[in-house]
């Protein structure tokens, strides 16, 4: 049972992942204020550039008479620096907001435990670490991003009761040249959930030419993710959904190419190619990335040990023959099921 310092923090957490992808690339943070036992303000971070979730939080106080005796939950360490907003910690301080209670501490260096510093030096109660393992999961992106240098990585395929994630198809031959269905409806709102959470989405050459794919959410809403596609000798022709402008992609080649509908990134295939596209992803600013395929992509994450989190969807068919699924050599952190599908979460604690 939580306690109630706690049931505040989750609701401070509910309300954060309201904001998930419209913060970027700002974590998107939630807060609560409480007077007397009652929550007076609450809020999430804005769309990057606007408001913070302090501010949105305190803003949304009719009484600011009563900040003065109030208790300010919040899912990370307010911030100390100067960036698009002002420092929360010093509207925080301001307010005369007399006790804080924090989720988890923000690693990003230019806060790193100064906003706990501003309010400690200005007299305020501060507790940090109120459900911080569920604080830690909620800004699990932004932290990857600024301390490993990278997206954070989640992989998620479909495989059969028989463990194959596809038929074996001939890209040239058009019986062939269709995506093959492994789960249910069910799991595909599932999917386009997850894509809605992810900054970005990732595919292979082939996959791209088997399945001709959009890549969006359209069984889910929210926003699309930015597209990323490996095509080495950019052999997915120009007239696939991919190259159709309607969100921003990123394709990774080895040839000289150009386009106003898509953005090439040209990288050296003889070496590792991972550390390379990290290195672009990092740059331009992608915090999460969903790797949903084929095989040979998958594999090359899970050979290079270079991922977070895995979705494997389980349909109730059997293909008896086919391309076999990759395999993870780590416990299911967790199973669900959706209709007649079983979903495995696996996390990679590293």
């Amino acid at each position: 049972m939580l306690s109630t310092h706690e049931t505040y923090m989750q609701r401070a957490v509910s309300l954060a992942k309201k904001g998930t992808r419209l913060a970027y690339p700002n974590p998107c943070v939630g807060a609560v204020i409480v007077c007397d036992g009652k929550i007076i303000g609450e809020g999430y971070t804005s769309a990057y550039g606007g408001p913070h979730a302090e501010v949105n939080a305190i803003n949304s106080v009719t009484d600011e008479n009563l900040l003065s005796k109030s208790t300010l939950y919040v899912t990370l360490e307010p911030c100390a620096h100067y960036g698009k907003t002002p420092p929360c910690a010093n509207l925080i301080e301001a307010k005369n907001i007399p006790k804080i209670y924090i989720g988890c501490v923000d690693t990003f260096a230019a806060v790193a435990g100064k906003g706990i510093e501003i309010l400690l030096k200005a007299g305020r109660e501060v507790h940090v670490g109120v459900l911080e393992e569920e604080c830690l999961e909620l800004h699990k992106r932004f932290f990857t991003y600024h301390n490993k240098k990278r997206p954070y990585i989640i992989l998620k395929w479909a495989e059969t009761q028989d463990g194959f994630i596809d038929k074996v198809r001939d890209v040239n031959h058009i019986n062939d040249a269709k995506p093959t269905w492994i789960s249910n409806d069910l799991s595909k709102q599932k999917v386009h959930q997850i894509r809605a959470e992810e900054h970005a989405i990732m595919v292979g050459t082939n996959t791209a030419l088997k399945d001709n794919p959009n890549l969006n959410t359209r069984s889910y809403g929210g926003v699309s993710p930015i597209r990323i596609l490996i095509d080495r000798n950019l052999r997915v022709p120009s007239n696939y959904e991919l190259y159709n402008g309607e969100v921003k992609t990123i394709i990774f080649t080895e040839k000289e190419a150009d386009s106003d509908k898509v953005q090439y990134e040209k990288i050296d295939f003889s070496k590792n190619m991972l550390p390379q596209i990290m290195e672009v992803l990092y740059k331009e600013k992608i915090q999460s990335v969903l790797v949903e395929g084929g095989k040979q992509l998958l594999e090359t994450f899970i050979d290079e040990n270079l991922w977070d989190e895995a979705f494997v969807f389980v349909g109730d068919k059997e293909f008896k023959t086919g391309v076999s699924a990759p395999v993870l050599k780590i416990n299911v952190e967790k199973n669900f099921t959706l209709g007649f599908n079983t979903v495995k979460h696996y996390k990679n604690k590293q």
